[in-house]
């Protein structure tokens, strides 16, 4: 396990330390068995495999709100724990843990008893979730969203697209949000859960990006489902995707410091074992100053993501000027960390296959989804203008 002495800080509790202690070990048993059991390039199996490891693992049940106790709130601080944990050890191990959460959030924190029960599924394994929130002319801009859910009798028709949706193709629901028109731009959205097998709905296109993963584009055609498939009140989406976001950003921040914990500790073992001119690289003052630069990323990364989750683990209704700039932060130096970690790996750094390689490719989108990094920048400056 990488450096533990975080775990010592005020942020946490006594079970969060035993958390994180009893799923490193987990997940590094657990990554050897699947890496010898499927193809790595195979995204889909992969992630299916992970989902169900983690469901029989019990750390699912961290993912979603537990049907029977709706009013046990989501442990944000473990949720980053746990993200931070596989992060390090396989890039589609955090995926996948993540999308169960993402995918079910508007359900945990607004859904009806009757749409909790998903989340039984969901939390054991047994059914991949999604978040249909971006479409290709809005991304980070949600109140510009043009799908649409037109009532007719019992039933929404839904039309429209989504796009770059994660665990497209493979998911057995998705979160939806489509305008209603109960108002203009952000007051008009409403938000639903959508089986996969909706009569209406179909994977328009498979998506391939740098670091595979279960990408795709969804098409929604006449799509008919029942009113009770509307999670919350008529014209609450955008408020429910915020809500949602507010407690996930924090938890995106965390997958990233897990790959900069990664790229750290790879990168003390290269250059305590790749040797120039006699001597160790560790011994270079110029890799010294690389290797503290990198430290200092991490912690200070750190700090900011168990802040985050900190604050809304004591019942603050909002964190988004926190959440903004965790991810922001750990984002942005977590690149910058991967980078030299494949800058001081020379060669080997950009050999396909390499972990260090493979951290440089994961990376790099965590720095546009939920939220790009310009983005967060404007929350920021927002709060700071409004509060200073």
């Amino acid at each position: 396990m990488s450096d533990t002495r975080f775990l010592d800080w005020p942020f946490f509790e006594p079970h969060h330390r035993q958390l994180a202690r009893e799923l490193d070990a987990w997940a590094g048993e657990t990554q050897a068995r699947l890496a010898a059991e499927h193809d790595a390039h195979d995204a889909d199996a992969l992630t299916r495999a992970w989902v169900r490891a983690l469901g029989e693992g019990g750390w699912l049940r961290y993912s979603a709100v537990d049907p029977d106790h709706p009013e046990r709130a989501l442990d944000v601080r473990s949720l980053c724990l746990i993200r931070d944990t596989l992060a390090r050890h396989h890039g589609l191990a955090d995926f996948a843990f993540a999308m169960q959460g993402l995918g079910t959030g508007a359900v945990s924190l607004f859904g009806s008893p009757a749409q909790r029960e998903v989340l039984r599924q969901s939390r054991a394994g047994q059914a991949i979730t999604a978040f249909a929130l971006t479409e290709p002319q809005s991304g980070s801009d949600v109140a510009n969203s043009t799908m649409t859910a037109r009532l007719e009798g019992d039933h929404y028709v839904l039309d429209g697209e989504k796009t770059w949706i994660s665990n497209g193709g493979i998911a057995d629901g998705y979160t939806v949000f489509a305008r209603t028109g109960e108002g203009p731009s952000a007051k008009g959205l409403s938000a639903f859960w959508v089986s996969a097998d909706a009569s209406g709905l179909s994977v328009a296109e498979r998506l391939e990006t740098i670091a595979p993963h279960p990408l795709a584009r969804l098409a929604f055609r006449q799509c008919r489902v029942p009113v009770s498939a509307r999670i919350g009140e008529p014209g609450a989406g955008f408020r429910i995707a915020m809500s949602v976001l507010d407690v996930f950003r924090s938890t995106v921040a965390a997958a990233a410091l897990g790959f900069a914990r990664r790229a750290l500790d790879e990168t003390v073992d290269r250059v305590h074992t790749r040797r120039i001119a006699g001597q160790p690289l560790a011994e270079l003052q110029m890799v010294q100053g690389h290797i503290a630069d990198m430290a200092l990323s991490v912690d200070a990364a750190a700090l900011l993501v168990y802040r985050a989750a900190w604050t809304k683990d004591q019942g603050a209704e909002r964190v988004s000027r926190e959440a903004a700039m965790a991810k922001l932060f750990a984002t942005e130096e977590a690149q910058k960390v991967i980078d030299m970690a494949v800058q001081l790996h020379g060669g080997d750094g950009v050999r396909s296959g390499t972990v260090v390689e493979h951290l440089y490719r994961d990376i790099r989108a965590l720095r546009i989804y939920e939220g790009a990094s310009d983005v967060q920048r404007v929350v920021i400056a927002r709060h700071a203008l409004t509060h200073t």
